[in-house]
């Protein structure tokens, strides 16, 4: 659809940037205004540029590009967050991010992130490995006795490492039965001990070679592991060791709150042929494995910290990205994914989905100097055409 209009209302006197030959000034972004037709806008907002002195300066034509191709992906609104040393940190968008008042995606909003709460937590666990307080061979009878016991699964032969790097065997327990009809529990609070039990009346799923098999299950059990060892539940360990730690203002646990903090991407699943708002959720059940909401540009100040060193020592890092076949990615280390858009450049991230229609994708250069965070709205959208628009930034961006 044709862009009639984009005005970008921005007060303050520091010049930061030249976008489109026109220099663009900015303490306080005060108005994003579009006009009504305005379907899928492109806007941008430059939140970390470098300093005037800096040189050389920032091009922002590969990110023009990503967003005219990410505009044809079939997604109600993707919120983009992307990091380079000549840019700095540069938020905006496509799309709507509420199709019911045709609010435009500006970049800031706030989404659940999905499965990436799972590097969240292993990082956690990973500390703990650097405190001597957990082992990642020890096993998860060694935390939780008893807990595991039955015919198919045992707690004493199941590692920690094990659980990061989903090849403990444990089916995902969104496989029960109870799940099939996830608009029932959308008001739901469900313990994740709970989700552990349902898992353990489930078959064993299929293993590739490497015994990996993708299952939420092994990342709540890893919360519970972290709250018997802490005596604080998971969320807290998050919220002291990372959230605080990185002053991230706009990430956090929801709990049982099913809405979230404005302004937010507004999330649509397919019901009937139509889309329909399933925004508020309670995702409790998620806990460790997929709980939190963030932005990208927190996310990005997350994955920037840990590929750089400033969460995990070097050893704990470095068991972080011994990978197995996962026979989705590049590979998959403990609770982090491997990607390659190029053969000779390694990339990593990690994916997130969930029931309410949230997505999350990024992707982070081995130095992380270099990512491409999206937040989407819909889990109804062209895959390979959203992988090949990162792959295609991430190779261009300087």
């Amino acid at each position: 659809m044709k862009i009639e209009r984009v005005d970008l209302i921005a007060v303050g006197t520091e010049p930061i940037h030249r976008l489109n030959g026109e220099t663009v000034r900015k303490v306080t972004l005060m108005r994003l205004k579009t006009s009504a037709a305005l379907a899928l806008a492109v806007t941008a907002s430059l939140l970390v540029a470098p300093s005037a002195s800096a040189t050389p300066r920032c091009d922002t034509a590969p990110i023009q590009t990503a967003l005219k191709a990410l505009k044809r992906v079939g997604a109600t609104g993707i919120a983009v967050t992307v990091k380079s040393p000549r840019c700095g940190v540069w938020q905006g968008g496509v799309g709507v991010a509420d199709r019911r008042t045709g609010r435009a995606v500006a970049g800031d909003e706030h989404s659940r992130i999905g499965s990436d709460t799972k590097t969240w937590t292993a990082v956690v666990v990973l500390q703990l490995v650097g405190e001597g307080r957990i082992k990642l061979s020890d096993t998860v009878d060694h935390y939780l006795p008893g807990l595991i016991r039955t015919q198919r699964y045992d707690g004493r032969e199941i590692t920690i490492r094990q659980l990061l790097q989903h090849t403990s065997g444990l089916p995902d327990y969104l496989e029960a039965d109870f799940w099939q009809d996830e608009d029932a529990h959308r008001w739901d609070h469900i313990e994740p001990l709970w989700t552990v039990k349902q898992a353990l009346t489930l078959p064993p799923p299929d293993r590739n070679p490497a015994g990996f098999a993708y299952s939420n299950t092994n990342y709540n059990l890893a919360g519970l592991i972290v709250t018997k060892v802490t005596g604080r539940p998971i969320a807290t360990e998050i919220e002291q060791r990372i959230i605080k730690r990185l002053g991230l203002r706009d990430t956090s646990w929801p709990g049982d709150r099913p809405t979230i903090p404005r302004p937010e991407l507004r999330s649509y699943v397919e019901r009937n042929g139509k889309l329909v708002d399933r925004t508020e959720w309670n995702t409790s059940e998620a806990d460790a494995s997929g709980a939190l909401i963030s932005t990208g540009a927190d996310a990005t100040t997350f994955w920037t910290a840990l590929l750089t060193g400033k969460l995990l020592a070097p050893a704990q890092l470095a068991e972080m990205k011994r990978t197995v076949p996962d026979g989705l990615s590049d590979g998959y280390g403990l609770g982090i994914e491997r990607y390659r858009f190029t053969p000779d450049v390694t990339n990593w991230g990690h994916s997130g989905s969930m029931s309410s229609g949230h997505v999350f994708r990024n992707a982070f250069t081995e130095d992380g100097q270099r990512s491409v965070t999206l937040l989407l709205g819909t889990d109804t959208f062209d895959s390979g055409k959203v992988d090949a628009a990162m792959g295609q930034l991430m190779r261009d961006l300087r």
